[in-house]
């Protein structure tokens, strides 16, 4: 069975606390006639600090999409390279041991791929598959775990590199006055992050059992972006928070079909929509708030961080070290709204000797 070797994320340098976000939202937008429902949504977020890729005073300045999409290739190149040092560390292996690159980000557009400019510049092989995915927000991560899986299970032996790279703060909109566009300003951060899917199933993270994907039935516009001349506008229907219990049944019917039970699990690593998703964890799926304790603690210090959301709390939960043999679940939910669900087992290898390069904010509170 492939493993999902222990990731390795980084947030940038730059952090917006919840009161300097809070004060911003009732300077720049004093006569907004939702302007206490939209503060009251960003104090209930629980997000204390998040991490940005430019300080707020260029966050604020709209310089044009153009602009911002330059800042996400530039910054990409410029944070890529360690996180994916360190993920080949944990995994034991070297870049040109990579036989599939998945690539997931929601914030940012390139043609060719960044995937691309990977082999050409970080030692990968020139037969590497390229697998970018786009579109799929905040499920992205755990999708990439799955289709990671997908290849390795069709290719024995080969390893998969997973790359997130997320820049939420490049789709602020100063302009847009939308209570969810509002919202997002306080709930989102910046992140990258890289994890190996070994398909000889050796080194020390989450033996990967099954999987599986569900999209609810007419709620296809609910989280959305809204694309204009001036970039992505982030859309949330008042419908989303209820979405949680719709999707529970079906959460639920994947564990026990693989002869578990979703409360009795070790481990829960569950991507950081918000509060609200966490919250249903616990009261429709019976969950304990101990396991959902990484996931708030991502959530708190560093935001929504979309499609790297899954890997900084797996990361937060290999620092745990799970008894080997532990079961878990690799949650994410985005767009669709699409739920992504892998279900395994923690396995310890003496053979891997995690490293960390200099360069990576990993273990960043």
């Amino acid at each position: 069975m492939p493993l999902l070797c222990r990731p390795a994320v980084a947030v940038p340098e730059h952090v917006i606390t919840q009161e300097e976000t809070l004060a911003l939202a009732a300077r720049l937008h004093p006569d907004h006639p939702q302007l206490p429902l939209v503060l009251r949504l960003i104090r209930n977020t629980g997000v204390i600090k998040r991490h940005t890729i430019r300080p707020v005073d260029e966050i604020l300045r709209h310089t044009g999409f153009t602009h911002r999409n330059r800042v996400f290739e530039s910054e990409a190149k410029k944070r890529l390279p360690a996180v994916i040092s360190d993920a080949l560390a944990h995994a034991g292996l070297r870049a040109e041991d990579i036989d599939v690159i998945v690539l997931v980000s929601c914030t940012g557009f390139m043609m060719p791929s960044l995937t691309s400019w990977m082999i050409n510049e970080l030692g990968l092989r020139t037969d590497t598959v390229q697998l970018p995915i786009a579109q799929l927000g905040c499920a992205a991560g755990t999708a990439a775990i799955n289709r990671a899986s997908d290849y390795c299970v069709a290719h024995p032996g080969a390893n998969a590199l997973i790359v997130s790279c997320e820049f939420c703060s490049l789709c602020y909109q100063p302009e847009d006055h939308d209570v969810s566009s509002l919202l997002s300003n306080g709930l989102f951060g910046d992140a990258v992050a890289a994890a190996v899917v070994r398909g000889d199933g050796e080194g020390t993270g989450v033996r990967l059992h099954a999987q599986t994907s569900h999209v609810l039935p007419g709620t296809s516009a609910w989280i959305a972006y809204e694309v204009k001349d001036t970039g992505f506008h982030f859309r949330l229907d008042k419908g989303v928070p209820g979405t949680m219990r719709r999707m529970m049944p079906q959460l639920n019917a994947f564990i026990e079909k693989n002869g578990l039970r979703l409360p009795e699990l070790d481990f829960y690593v569950v991507h950081t929509g918000g509060p609200r998703v966490l919250d249903a964890m616990r009261t429709h799926g019976g969950v304990p708030d101990a396991g959902l304790a990484d996931s708030r603690h991502t959530l708190s210090h560093h935001g929504n961080v979309a499609s790297a959301a899954v890997f900084d709390v797996l990361r937060r939960t290999a620092d745990s070290r799970p008894r080997e043999g532990a079961g878990g679940v690799i949650a994410g939910f985005g767009p669709g709204i699409t739920m992504e669900l892998a279900l395994g087992t923690w396995h310890t290898s003496a053979s891997t000797t995690p490293q960390v390069s200099p360069l990576s904010a990993e273990g960043e509170a």
